[in-house]
């Protein structure tokens, strides 16, 4: 049985506190509501815990598996322990997914990967807008005005159901 095709993959990237997140927050529920199965693959810049001291899968990584997978009817974690000795890429991340149920995945963060990306912009975050050749930006979603979109589509932060349109004919889905 031949391996499912990888789903196309596209970066919402920016600095800190522009709202990745919360864009991803209002994104989601509208490209699910027009049928797009979407996975999120999120960058943290710090150690994170899922699990809970005193649950038994917390129990059994604590006593040594360095993989857990915790599975129910209604949802499963695959939860890895492994220090690496560099950040993770999408390349590494993104084949842990399940693609079968996938239509898209969204990577938030990995903002120096090489992978196609909306780049979000808000002045009020006091932060330049910097697109390189390389960076495999697609397109500019901004709450306000720009002085250069560098040749690129201006999308309206505000309206996620306009993002949606543009990632579904992007990933022509």
């Amino acid at each position: 049985m031949a391996e499912p095709l990888a789903p196309p993959l596209l970066g919402i990237s920016a600095w800190s506190g522009t709202g990745k997140t919360s864009l991803l927050v209002k994104l989601l529920p509208v490209l699910r509501a027009r049928g797009v199965k979407v996975g999120v693959v999120k960058h943290a810049h710090h150690p994170f815990e899922i699990d809970q001291p005193g649950k038994d899968s917390f129990r059994v990584r604590q006593a040594g598996a360095v993989q857990v997978l915790l599975a129910s009817r209604w949802r499963r974690a695959l939860m890895i322990d492994d220090e690496l000795d560099h950040e993770p890429t999408t390349d590494e991340l993104v084949p842990l997914l399940d693609h079968s149920g996938l239509d898209l995945v969204l990577v938030e963060g990995f903002k120096s990967n090489p992978v196609p990306k909306i780049i979000l912009w808000r002045s009020e975050v006091g932060r330049p807008l910097e697109i390189k050749p390389d960076d495999g930006v697609i397109a500019i979603a901004t709450d306000g005005l720009l002085e250069t979109a560098f040749g690129l589509p201006v999308l309206d932060l505000n309206r996620p159901e306009r993002i949606a349109d543009f990632i579904i004919d992007w990933a022509q889905l």
